[in-house]
């Protein structure tokens, strides 16, 4: 996978670029990872990114030139470019395996105020990380590579990813390590047993319980295997506690 970064501050991807993750990705050929400034392809000695909108307005907007020249110069027939924005898409592990199936990546990190335009038409899509306001789109870009990287091949093992939260539209089940006993708190005796039926059994159980209550949202069109419905029974009673 190919991804491309453009932004202002090209340094604030110098620790994410020696991360461990990454860094493996990059050294098993899996992850070809460039960070582009887009202040080199601004006009003028001053190299003004910037300017105040027309029609008035607070801040300032980060002006089209320099961005969609740097996008131009980085873009391919095979690119997909994504403008990390406030008013797009929310991200979700759903998007992430279809982002991963594309093999070169662009994303966008606007700064300021927002983005002229013309540079949102230039986009294929907008992508937001959540209902809240940054500074940047630095954070955002981290956020969705960080996303894609564990998902590729060789990076992590395979069953570390196919049971986190939201890969099977549920949130994780708690888990535990050493010490067994702690300020007498104890590690559920199931998970001692070497019972892996009963193991697995518990571990989606409390992956329910835990999603019913902390994000019932996730749920909101979820259909229950039996196996499943049964469990919901036994946590509260009935067979689909949604109704």
């Amino acid at each position: 996978m190919k991804i491309q970064v453009l932004t202002i501050f090209p340094e604030l991807f110098d620790s994410f670029l020696k991360a461990p993750l990454t860094a493996r990705a990059i050294s098993r050929g899996a992850l070809s990872l460039r960070i582009i400034d887009i202040r080199t392809y601004a006009e003028g000695s001053f190299r003004h990114i910037d300017d105040s909108p027309y029609g008035g307005g607070a801040g300032m907007i980060l002006k089209c030139q320099p961005v969609l020249d740097a996008l131009h110069a980085a873009e391919s027939p095979d690119s997909w470019r994504i403008l990390l924005s406030p008013s797009g898409r929310p991200y979700d592990q759903k998007h992430a395996h279809k982002l991963l199936q594309k093999e070169d990546l662009i994303l966008i990190a606007g700064h300021y105020e927002g983005f002229d335009a013309r540079i949102e038409e230039a986009a294929d899509e907008e992508i937001s990380t959540g209902d809240y306001i940054l500074s940047g789109g630095e954070l955002p870009a981290m956020t969705i590579m960080d996303s894609l990287i564990r998902l590729l091949d060789g990076t992590i093992r395979q069953e570390s990813t196919e049971e986190e939260s939201f890969e099977d539209g549920l949130l994780e089940y708690p888990q535990y390590t050493k010490p067994r006993s702690y300020e007498g708190k104890q590690v559920p005796e199931v998970l001692l047993s070497g019972n892996h039926e009963a193991i697995r059994r518990w571990k989606l159980k409390q992956s329910l319980q835990r999603t019913l209550e902390r994000r019932p949202d996730l749920l909101k069109d979820r259909k229950f295997t039996e196996e499943e419905q049964k469990l919901m029974e036994e946590l509260y009673g009935i067979r689909d506690p949604r109704n």
